[in-house]
């Protein structure tokens, strides 16, 4: 998937996409010890796409401890 279309998830369904890419790759990398991986670029694909969603998920932590304060000094 593209970070565009991560972006546009909402956050529960980010951390659930997150886990099962995860999961995914202990799949993988099991399957690749054993020698029954296929395509061993699948790996570096998961991988990749954990660290987007994870920092897409940083991101948006960041921008609501960025609200939260703001709203506190206009009350």
């Amino acid at each position: 998937m593209k970070p565009a279309e991560y972006r546009g998830m909402p956050d529960e369904q980010l951390t659930l996409t997150l886990s099962e890419e995860v999961k995914n790759l202990f799949h993988m990398r099991v399957q690749s010890a054993t020698e029954r991986l296929e395509t061993p670029s699948q790996i570096k694909k998961a991988r990749r796409n954990i660290a987007r969603m994870k920092t897409i998920q940083r991101e948006r932590q960041l921008a609501s401890a960025a609200k939260a304060p703001a709203a506190k000094e206009t009350k």
